[in-house]
């Protein structure tokens, strides 16, 4: 979601960064830039003139004139500035010292709360015991999806009651959850193709009724500028605490987070960053500055593969290469690893310096295909070549290439690179980590390891 407006303001950065002394023109001309990128970005009107007034205003100070540095100190203005506007520290859910903490969901109908209702369950019922009620009377199998939504993440959902009315049926959760000892209760309530009165007066009569701690808007990122105005109203009609966005891995822009936040007054609390129940984050106002500055995300990425990465498998592989043993099966289980950690790109923007790199892997056909082809060119194999590739000569790599769907330069290809890796295990099996480091001297990328971009 972020991706263009990084490329725009990275470009900007790179250029004023650069200059030992900036002038007031200088700063005036960044400045027209950072709002032609916040508005190409679908960020309302009156959001981006208040943030250039606030950032023009620091960058005009003394501060910056005294600066050894002043493009730095420029570039942490916008950064100090984004991490206000996203919100500071608000976005952390509130819970009731006295259970069951009541999350009411709300939004327009398409905009992903069944499954975000879910998304939230499964994150919640880490630490707490969750209950999900649906309240969507109205569209057809919308308690059904949620109750297998449900029974897919191990979370309990209230049981159907057919033709019970959204208030009675919150009155019931709110009564099982105390009876059941559970600690959060979260109500996926109906939604309308657009605002309407029906709607409003529903979802009030449900807030009086259970007194929710947090009512969230799951809006969707795709709505643009227009998600400004749904924020306004809801906020104004039914007060929200927080803002979900969904759907931020489609070709959204970033208008509708930094919008939302200004206009309804309200924190971004998570972001969906896909369809699986998985694909779900908390949403941190300093990181997202730091991804849409190109500085990188390297806390939400250890998280990540923290919760994605099965530890065990990492430490046999890792134990075979420290043995200095590596096989095709080694480098399949490594290529799984990372499909794991989501899309190279997205793994790319969480790094700091290699943002601005994701588009160049892609183009270079270095990116997600080239693994999910290395990969069906290893399923292809047989379980004695991928345990012994040395078998593996030229009726055989014509056989994989076939199987995999791929030409035999392909199938050399991932040899070739599974041999050098294969050769680098056996000399950190042999020197240990000095052996690595001398190894790392002759990496090839442009530089050595501090080069930018491969060969």
């Amino acid at each position: 979601m972020f991706d263009n407006l990084t490329d725009k303001l990275g470009a900007l950065f790179a250029k004023i960064t650069s200059r030992g002394v900036l002038t007031e023109k200088d700063i005036d001309d960044a400045m027209r830039e950072i709002r032609v990128a916040l508005l190409e970005a679908d960020v309302a009107l009156p959001v981006v003139k208040e943030f250039i007034s606030k950032v023009k205003e620091q960058a005009l100070g003394e501060k910056i004139v005294r600066s050894i540095r002043p493009g730095q100190m420029v570039v942490k203005i916008v950064h100090d500035e984004l991490i206000k506007v996203l919100g500071d520290d608000e976005s952390a859910l509130k819970f009731n010292t006295n259970p069951p903490t009541v999350i009411l969901m709300a939004g327009l109908q398409g905009s992903g709360k069944t499954t975000t209702s879910a998304k939230l369950a499964r994150i919640l019922a880490k630490k707490r015991k969750v209950l999900l009620a649906s309240l969507d009377v109205y569209r057809p199998a919308a308690q059904i999806q949620l109750e297998q939504l449900a029974a897919k993440i191990n979370v309990q959902s209230l049981p159907i009651v057919e033709g019970q009315k959204p208030v009675d049926i919150a009155k019931r959760a709110i009564d099982a959850a105390r009876r059941g000892a559970f600690d959060v209760v979260i109500l996926d309530s109906a939604g309308r193709l657009h605002i309407d009165s029906e709607l409003m007066n529903e979802l009030i009569e449900v807030k009086k009724t259970v007194a929710p701690i947090e009512t969230l808007l799951v809006a969707d990122a795709l709505m643009g500028q227009d998600a400004c105005n749904v924020a306004k109203e809801f906020n104004e009609k039914l007060g929200v605490t927080g803002i979900v966005l969904t759907r931020i891995d489609g070709s959204s822009r970033a208008g509708a987070a930094l919008s939302m936040r200004m206009v309804a007054e309200v924190p971004v609390k998570f972001l969906g960053t896909g369809e699986k129940v998985d694909e779900f984050e908390e949403f941190h106002p300093d990181r997202i500055a730091g991804r849409i500055l190109g500085q990188g995300d390297v806390v939400t990425l250890v998280e990540t593969a923290i919760e994605k990465i099965d530890r065990e498998e990492a430490d046999k592989t890792a134990r075979r290469m420290m043995k200095g043993r590596f096989d095709l099966n080694d480098l399949l289980a490594q290529l799984r690893q990372i499909q794991k950690m989501g899309s190279l790109g997205g793994i790319m923007s969480m790094l700091p310096g290699l943002s601005q790199f994701k588009n160049k892997i892609e183009e270079a056909g270095i990116g997600d295909k080239l693994i999910k082809r290395q990969e069906a060119i290893i399923l292809s194999m047989t379980l004695e070549e991928r345990t012994n590739p040395d078998i593996i000569k030229a009726s055989r790599k014509k056989r994989i290439a076939r199987g995999a769907g791929v030409e035999v330069h392909e199938v050399n290809k991932l040899l070739k690179q599974y041999e050098q890796m294969a050769l680098m295990m056996k000399k950190i099996g042999k020197g240990g980590i000095s052996s690595m480091m001398s190894m790392m001297k002759g990496f090839p990328y442009k530089g050595g390891m501090g080069g930018k971009f491969p060969l």
